[in-house]
């Protein structure tokens, strides 16, 4: 397993390894002691798996507040997605930063998304499924967003003339300077 930092140091890209023979392959997609030896100390209490049909799905910006705050483990097993997360954590150094990865079944990677960090992804293959670990239950009263096409954050989301595909909830988040400071560095 391999866990390389990204240029917001608390975001992490893993690729776990991969055998394969004439069967097809096996891989360890988690393990929390290879985890806590590359630094990474969490406890997941819930797996989510999500489908997307079309090109062009997005989902997000999303993130939970405390005291349901949760990272999350985020992996593709089918597709792929551009996946982004958005540093929300007042007081930080990248605060208002984004990262975006490609995170796909090819590739075999996977994005660690800490807490403090608005979420999201848009699939840039059809018939996509993720997997998500999360360190803390959902919690309808603890959900929120950030408005995924905010112009101060500018994220250059893969649509190209294109329209996303999104949720009645996803279009109508606030942008980062409208949003209450949930967390703090």
């Amino acid at each position: 397993m391999i866990i390389e930092p990204t240029e917001i140091f608390d975001v992490k890209i893993i690729t776990p390894k991969k055998f394969g023979d004439h069967r097809g392959f096996f891989s360890e997609t988690y393990n929390s002691q290879k985890f806590q030896e590359g630094g990474i100390n969490l406890n997941f209490c819930q797996d989510n798996h999500s489908f997307s049909q079309q090109i062009g799905t997005l989902r997000g910006l999303h993130f939970q507040m405390a005291p349901f705050a949760q990272d999350k483990l985020v992996r593709v097993s089918r597709g792929a997605i551009y996946d982004v997360a958005v540093d929300i954590r007042v007081g930080s150094p990248t605060y208002g930063k984004w990262i975006g990865r490609v995170i796909s079944a090819e590739l075999w990677n996977q994005i660690l998304v800490p807490k403090g960090f608005a979420h999201g992804f848009c699939t840039i293959e059809s018939d996509t499924e993720v997997q998500y670990k999360v360190s803390a239950p959902y919690s309808l009263e603890s959900e929120a967003g950030l408005a995924w096409d905010d112009p101060n954050l500018g994220i250059d989301w893969p649509l190209g003339t294109n329209k996303p595909i999104l949720s009645d909830k996803d279009k109508n988040y606030p942008n980062l300077q409208e949003l209450p400071n949930y967390f703090n560095y």
